[in-house]
């Protein structure tokens, strides 16, 4: 059974980091195309960050490029989002995901998601 569970959420001010993790269990990291998403109130879902081949260059959503990086940890099955600079509009609840056949970073790509984990940045 594939599960993913989030960590790292919170709040911090404008400006400053966080870091997510998610721990996956019934999968590899390395087989699996994984991504992060994320949803802020009223609106939709987004792609921020995604990886679908172990060769392929990450995906960045442009409000994210150059602030947050994907990486994963094989030996831990772990893979992380490191936010740097973040923004009040970069509120959301942040999940992630993985697929066996994903090609992209859209949402109706990925069949398995974690339950979500909180950010909030204050001005």
């Amino acid at each position: 059974e594939v599960q993913l569970v989030e960590s790292g959420g919170g709040l911090v001010q404008a400006g400053g980091s966080l870091r997510l993790s998610c721990a996956a269990s019934g999968f590899t990291y390395d087989e699996y195309a994984i991504g992060w998403f994320r949803q802020a109130p009223g609106k939709e879902r987004e792609g921020v960050s995604c990886i679908t081949s172990s060769d392929g260059s990450p995906y960045y959503a442009d409000s994210v490029k150059g602030r947050f990086t994907i990486s994963s940890d094989n030996a831990k099955n772990t893979v992380y989002l490191q936010m740097n600079s973040l923004k009040p509009e970069d509120t959301a609840v942040y999940y992630c995901t993985a697929d066996s056949a994903a090609w992209g970073c859209e949402p109706y790509e990925y069949d398995y998601w974690g339950q979500g984990t909180e950010v909030t940045v204050s001005t």
